[in-house]
């Protein structure tokens, strides 16, 4: 599967350039940063050229009253000049600016909003009134333009977002346009101010996502996986608390088959105890190919985020599913065993790690043994005293002896 977030690139560059995204498919492969840093730079290029044209229009602004200049230029200007024009107008005047906003049609100012100049967006965003920035992502939502929405996600002052979240209530648009937001910062900004926020919109969101298409709750996963971790854990929690035993597993069933389980487990490992625990207990744990999947994506490219979701989900298993798919991870390429001391260091694991290594056969820890009798002896002498500490010395003396003897 395309990474949502390149693919949330590759259509704002196709935008930029006024081209079907088809036509630059092929650069998909410069993955998500270096495709949103090509878009910026082809922007800036863009307003760039029509500086001074836009130098000899601020030149206007003082001298002619708006209620003469707006009626002339929503008839006359098409959106694609005004747009370009009122970024670089708006720098120069931004309380003119704001208050044009204000007397714009919604419908025409829509229009506008693909070619403002997002590098004047951000010094607007303080004198900017909430209500008719509201009407417009209200109009933009209607035309299902989220490509043009979401960008505008980095620049949302506080006051703007309690106002959307207030006036807003298209929650399957937000969910779609926040895909198109490329900064992480931005997007968890964003969604903790909501989290805190009076409306308590978030619950309303989940419920959205968890009963609407497969592609939209991927499309979430993509979202919540790039915040930050304090909102992850936020976002997992209201999930697992709002959505029914079905959903729940439908979202990781979704998840699984279209090979976004890197987002899926980045949420799962950020779960508080509870919502491990409700997940663990869902019988999705139960079906063969939704867990071969998860255990094959984390052997195959470990990493401490996945690793942390699939841990922490097996260790909350029952017994029979625990050792059933942690003997599956710990059957992975000597290359990657060797390898994972240190992701689990780094995941702060050892204590879920080492519980369900006690549940598995003596074949399995021996074979592990002999792979981690390759470790340093100071990493050896560590992970034999977390054994100890943790009280699993009998379950896990195959593991032990077997380092010690090859070590």
């Amino acid at each position: 599967m395309t990474d949502l977030v390149t693919r949330a690139q590759l259509v704002l560059l196709a935008r930029t350039l006024h081209v079907p995204a088809e036509r630059l498919a092929h650069l998909e492969k410069l993955g998500a940063a270096r495709l949103h840093e090509l878009q910026q730079r082809i922007a800036r290029r863009i307003f760039d050229e029509h500086t001074a044209t836009f130098r000899r229009v601020d030149m206007l602004v003082p001298v002619v009253p708006l209620s003469i200049s707006l009626p002339l230029v929503q008839r006359m200007v098409p959106p694609t000049m005004a747009g370009r024009a009122a970024g670089a107008v708006g720098v120069e005047h931004p309380r003119k600016a704001a208050e044009a906003l204000g007397m714009l049609e919604v419908s025409y100012a829509a229009d506008c909003a693909p070619y403002l100049d997002p590098r004047t967006v951000g010094e607007l965003a303080d004198v900017a009134p909430p209500g008719p920035v509201v009407a417009i992502t209200n109009e933009l939502l209607r035309r299902g333009d989220y490509v043009t929405a979401g960008p505008f996600l980095a620049y949302a002052t506080p006051a703007l977002i309690r106002a959307v979240e207030a006036g807003v209530h298209d929650d399957e648009g937000m969910i779609r346009s926040a895909a198109y937001a490329y900064s992480s910062a931005s997007i968890s900004a964003v969604i903790r101010e909501m989290l805190h926020g009076s409306a308590q919109r978030i619950p309303r969101l989940a419920a959205t996502l968890l009963s609407g298409s497969a592609e939209l709750r991927l499309t979430a996963l993509s979202v919540f996986a790039r915040c930050d971790e304090d909102v992850i854990a936020a976002l997992g929690g209201i999930l697992i608390d709002v959505g029914t035993v079905e959903q729940n597993g439908d979202l990781v069933r979704v998840a699984a088959e279209a090979g976004a389980i890197r987002e899926l487990l980045t949420l799962v490992g950020h779960l508080g105890p509870s919502a491990l625990d409700t997940l663990a207990a869902n019988p999705v744990t139960a079906d063969h190919a939704v867990m071969s999947a998860l255990v094959a994506a984390v052997a195959e490219h470990p990493e401490p985020a996945t690793l942390r979701g699939l841990v922490n989900l097996l260790e909350r298993a029952d017994a029979e599913t625990t050792r059933r798919w942690g003997r599956l991870l710990f059957e992975s390429a000597d290359a990657v065993l060797v390898e994972l001391p240190v992701l689990v260091t780094e995941a702060r694991l050892w204590p879920a790690l080492l519980r369900i290594l006690a549940e598995i056969d003596g074949e399995t820890q021996t074979r592990l043994g002999e792979a981690w009798a390759k470790l340093p002896v100071a990493d050896r002498e560590t992970l034999e005293r977390r054994v100890h500490e943790l009280r699993l010395d009998t379950r896990l003396a195959t593991l032990t002896v077997t380092m010690n003897i090859y070590g």
